[in-house]
């Protein structure tokens, strides 16, 4: 008997601890834009770096594109979406020009650790020293919390261009669906298996093996939220990276603009169907910054690097007040994330490491 009245305790207080906060939303989607700097969010392209015939092959074309006189208008140029609606209706933080300073905790600022305390909330442990599909991740993400309990099993959904996601997220333990990299989808529906025989025989030139083009994982989530309709799913974007590793600025920017497009479409599309208008809030954020004091440091991003701790943040949808671009101090960290997440849900995230408190949004 005293064993069944424990068991019942311990399920009150499982039940309480994933149920006390109130609910601000029913669905989340997050966004990440791998490596993409705050600079160019906030004042659009970089003087120096499209006129820089080393970095911009067309300078005059690219110039045509997203240059003007202000960096209000040249950001606009660049992020429609995000300097209309999302300014409009959200909150865009980390313009640390206007004192708004977002960083990231972990020592190494470059993309697995950045991913790790991000969706942990765990930043100080070693799991950073990993940038690869051969590290699983011993730390608990929030979305294998979240997908752990029964109103969300199997309602969780990751979609990325980089293979090493099914490490982030501890595939394997956590069962979580995870697509990524070049990984084949099994789903046998005209639209899924055209995207699955496209991604396949696309010409890829500058994306590295264990990365595949942005358009595949934004297509292939797009789709899935039209069939599946998961509650919270997580769509990760490289290129802004990659091109910036190059050096290939007129790359960087034109995967950033469509960024924004996609970013534009997903919502435009949730705002048209019944389970999700009205009841889904998107997360978007990077996973570290660049260089920027020494222009050549833009391609690059670690520990030596100034800057490379410095990103942003922004957020639309039910639970987030509609504050627009935040031009005051204030000092976010990325580790907030993973409880703002469930916090959004109604949800307090619990795991085995400890977990930085949610963001107040």
């Amino acid at each position: 008997m005293k064993n069944i009245v424990a068991s019942l305790l311990i399920l009150m207080l499982a039940h309480f601890t994933t149920c006390a906060q109130e609910k601000q939303t029913d669905n989340i989607i997050i966004i990440t834009l791998d490596g993409l700097r705050w600079q160019e969010l906030f004042t659009g392209a970089d003087s120096v770096l499209i006129n820089d015939p080393g970095y911009t092959r067309n300078v005059q074309r690219l110039k045509d594109t997203y240059w003007a006189p202000t960096p209000e208008e040249r950001r606009r140029k660049l992020f429609p979406f995000f300097w209309s609606t999302i300014d409009s209706l959200g909150q865009i933080h980390g313009n640390r020009a206007a004192g708004s300073k977002v960083n990231v905790l972990n020592e190494y600022r470059y993309s697995y650790p950045g991913y790790n305390e991000m969706f942990t909330g765990f930043p100080h442990d070693t799991t950073g020293k990993a940038n690869s599909v051969d590290y699983p991740n011993k730390n608990t993400s929030v979305l294998e919390f979240i997908n752990q309990l029964p109103a969300y099993k199997g309602k969780v959904a990751v979609f990325t261009s980089w293979n090493a996601f099914h490490a982030i997220y501890a595939e394997k333990r956590s069962k979580i669906f995870v697509n990524a990299g070049y990984d084949s989808i099994k789903f046998k529906t005209p639209v899924f298996e055209l995207l699955n025989e496209m991604q396949w025989r696309v010409h890829d030139e500058g994306m590295p093996s264990n990365e595949r083009s942005d358009q595949f994982a934004y297509y292939m989530a797009k789709e899935y939220i039209r069939e599946f309709k998961p509650k919270v799913l997580h769509i990760g974007l490289v290129e802004t990276d990659n091109f910036g590793h190059e050096g290939n600025y007129a790359n960087t920017l034109n995967s950033a603009n469509i960024a924004d497009a996609w970013i534009a479409d997903l919502w435009n599309m949730l705002q048209s169907m019944p389970g999700y208008k009205g009841r889904t809030t998107l997360l978007l954020l990077t996973d570290h910054g660049r260089g920027d004091k020494i222009k050549a440091q833009w391609k690059d991003h670690d520990a030596t690097i100034e800057g490379a701790d410095e990103i942003w943040f922004a957020a639309i949808g039910p639970g987030i007040r509609p504050l627009g671009e935040i031009r005051q101090p204030e000092q976010l960290y990325q580790a907030q994330l993973a409880q703002t997440i469930a916090w959004l849900l109604g949800l307090t995230f619990t795991a085995e490491h400890p977990i930085e408190k949610a963001f107040g949004l």
